[in-house]
């Protein structure tokens, strides 16, 4: 009943103050330990190639010892076969997966294969970092484009040595893990950040009972159990997720100076500083005269080519521009009106920021 009513009336306190409802869900900031993907890698083979394939030693090794395990035998060095390519195969496990299961296979080529058009994985074995094999991938291959022609006639579209096999890959084996073995879970943020991990903190602690969660560090947060909810684990992760918090986050400008990319955080201010802003033009001209000799000159003189050089510099006039602001709007119409390329805004910021003008971080990516 305790637990109904602090629900309750967190529901008025959200309906009382609107701006609350724009938080996020601690689904979105966070992830509870265990809750995550594992990689998976095999060896295999691509059959089916139209004269596409592997033509190296290990390719023809990989066949022979597969002809092996079905009762034929056959030298390595007998094989000619250019239908055939070697691959790596990968796939990712998702969180708490069952035997049964089907996860997509991604497919690529590790050898000289032209293309796996048209291909068939046959049965490959994918196994984790320890070791242990996860689960088993089989099927066609799909490089959702083409290759044709040849000589300087050939087409191709998409890239042709790698592919997929959709829900290619039988789970075979679940990874051991228990969410709680000692009546608590962990939760970490995304983003490392003191404000976010003491908001959560303080909205689990409000609802479910005081010292129900505590923040270990700027990532970390241990929560434990409420008595009601020991043996309702999923019921009670669930409702953690869907709690909505006041995310804070660090004032920061985002540059990404190849593409002339700008992206300036809500959080970002402006001191009051004035900006000079103009352009430097420098014209450098070369033009050819052609000298000849006057009449009755000696046989010697020849008609030679002078170039001459012309150097200009023009400079505009720069104006002071006053620049402040208080919030993301404001920033944005002050440089507006300076009216400059990203490229030179880019400057400005730098610029602003060694000057002490610019209250964020500028990450340049």
């Amino acid at each position: 009943m305790a637990l109904l009513i602090r629900i309750g009336i967190l529901l008025l306190i959200l309906l009382l103050n609107p701006s609350l409802l724009l938080a996020e869900r601690i689904k979105d900031i966070a992830r509870f330990e265990g809750f995550r993907e594992n990689q998976l890698i095999g060896y295999g083979l691509v059959v089916g190639l139209d004269g596409s394939g592997d033509k190296g030693i290990a390719t023809m090794q990989a066949i022979a010892n597969m002809l092996q395990r079905m009762g034929v035998t056959v030298r390595p060095s007998d094989i000619k076969a250019k239908n055939t390519a070697a691959v790596i195969v990968t796939a990712l496990l998702p969180p708490f997966p069952k035997p049964g299961l089907r996860v997509d296979a991604l497919v690529s080529t590790i050898g000289d294969a032209k293309s796996l058009q048209g291909g068939t994985l046959l049965l490959t074995p994918l196994k984790g970092p320890d070791g242990r094999v996860y689960g088993l991938a089989q099927g066609p291959v799909s490089i959702g484009g083409f290759t044709g022609g040849g000589g300087g006639t050939r087409v191709q579209k998409n890239h042709p040595t790698a592919g997929k096999i959709p829900e290619g890959v039988i789970i075979e084996r679940e990874p051991a893990f228990a969410l709680s073995t000692d009546g608590s879970l962990r939760l970490f943020l995304l983003k490392p950040d003191f404000s976010t991990a003491s908001e959560i903190v303080n909205k689990l602690n409000e609802i479910f009972g005081e010292e129900t969660a505590i923040a270990q560090d700027s990532t970390s947060i241990k929560i434990r159990l409420p008595e009601q909810y020991k043996e309702k684990l999923v019921e009670f992760i669930s409702l953690v997720e869907t709690l909505e918090v006041k995310v804070d986050q660090a004032a920061k400008v985002v540059i990404n100076e190849r593409t002339g990319t700008v992206v300036i955080g809500e959080n970002v201010r402006l001191s009051p500083a004035a900006i000079a802003h103009g352009n430097l033009t420098i014209e450098i001209k070369t033009t050819y005269k052609v000298s000849q000799p006057p009449s009755f000159a000696p046989e010697s003189a020849e008609t030679v080519v002078i170039p001459e050089k012309e150097v200009q510099a023009k400079e505009e006039k720069a104006s002071l521009v006053e620049v402040s602001g208080a919030t993301l709007g404001d920033i944005i119409r002050a440089l507006n009106a300076l009216g400059v390329t990203p490229r030179d805004l880019i400057a400005i910021l730098q610029a602003l920021k060694s000057a002490g003008a610019l209250r964020a971080e500028i990450e340049i990516m």
